[in-house]
């Protein structure tokens, strides 16, 4: 294990994740890899520059510097402005990437000649494993600030989703019973409201349906989603094409035949978005009105809770970094799958 592995300090508008914890950035250096860290890129999670060098770990004192040392990038969100710069041809960058949603950046990595293995194209026997927790938690998210922004003084539609004695409940409508869609039917139906998900998945279907009894799992059509969609307080949207541009399954007629007030919460917005109103977004200016609907589409929900998303994300990718780490790493079939560029092309089948 000779790669130096760098942690630089996320820079997309409140982003607090870092892609590992002092933990786990001290079982590499326990194991003999050297490991250094932007100085201050974990304290918004938590962990303070000394907790990683009781560790052993390295720190740089900016991200020049650490771009500079660094063989193996890991960091947690695709790179953005003067990150892009910093990177090399004979670095190998690994983290979230959603290529398929930014061409931009496929071409620049590919003009750089870096190579890049995307977390979300990681697949182990079917599953996506480093996507998975960071699904479950913006599938939270997304239901948590919808009923938020239900509220009036958010300029919502006035509705408790979970209704009470008396008054209707709310309506949720999820569009991907996924692990993102899972989590948000879960966290719709405890707060109460009627859901109604989506999913050709016929076992996923079932799946939901179990989950509680104002739970109603449908196959999508076009008249059936044009009617849920029509009636919802809150629709999320959680389909997932791993790699690939979510397909748009919501028009924008169909956006304006929603309640004024209500709102869109779109966790697909980093392939491009399953509904066609939406628009990435950023904690700093998060939501935005179409049709008279409130939408929610941040590119990195999970960066909202980053103590919780670290530990969360850095659990599933160290197996796969530790395997990185071995120079015959393309030999593992789920990291060469992965890889999303190399070379100066693009080698992802979803991205060609």
């Amino acid at each position: 294990m000779s790669l130096r592995v760098g942690v630089p300090k996320e820079t997309k508008p409140l982003e607090g994740r870092v892609g590992l914890t002092p933990a786990a950035a001290g079982e590499l250096v326990r194991r003999g890899v050297e490991v250094a860290i932007q100085q201050g890129a974990g304290v918004a999670s938590g962990y303070t520059d000394a907790d990683y060098r009781a560790l052993g770990v390295q720190l740089q004192p900016d991200a020049d510097a650490l771009y500079d040392w660094a063989r193996l990038v890991v960091k947690v969100k695709e790179p953005v402005g003067a990150e892009i710069d910093r990177l090399k041809p004979d670095h190998l960058l690994f983290c979230y990437l959603h290529l398929a949603a930014n061409p931009e950046l496929t071409r620049r990595l590919c003009e750089i000649g870096l190579t890049a293995v995307a977390f979300e194209t990681v697949v182990d026997h079917g599953r996506l494993p480093i996507l998975m927790p960071m699904s479950e938690i913006a599938g939270r998210i997304a239901v948590q600030v919808g009923a938020h922004l239900l509220h009036t003084p958010q300029g919502g539609s006035g509705i408790l989703l979970g209704g009470l004695a008396s008054v209707e409940r709310g309506s949720v409508v999820v569009l991907g019973a996924g692990n993102a869609g899972s989590a948000a039917v879960r966290a719709a139906a405890a707060l109460g409201a009627n859901v109604t998900v989506f999913d050709k998945n016929p076992l996923q279907l079932e799946r939901m349906y179990r989950l509680a009894p104002n739970v109603t799992a449908l196959v999508p059509t076009a008249a059936g989603l044009a009617e849920a969609v029509a009636a919802a307080d809150l629709l999320v949207g959680a389909v997932l094409l791993p790699g690939a541009a979510a397909p748009h399954l919501v028009s924008r007629a169909e956006v304006a035949r929603m309640r004024p007030g209500s709102v869109v919460a779109d966790i697909a917005v980093d392939q491009g978005g399953c509904i066609e109103t939406t628009r990435p977004t950023t904690y700093d200016a998060p939501t935005y009105v179409e049709e008279g609907v409130q939408h929610f589409c941040v590119t990195n929900m999970p960066g909202a809770v980053p103590r919780s998303a670290t530990q969360a994300l850095t659990a599933a990718l160290l197996p796969y970094l530790l395997v990185l780490l071995d120079p015959d790493w393309r030999d593992d079939a789920r990291l060469a799958g992965a890889i999303n560029v190399s070379g100066g092309q693009v080698v992802h089948p979803a991205l060609l």
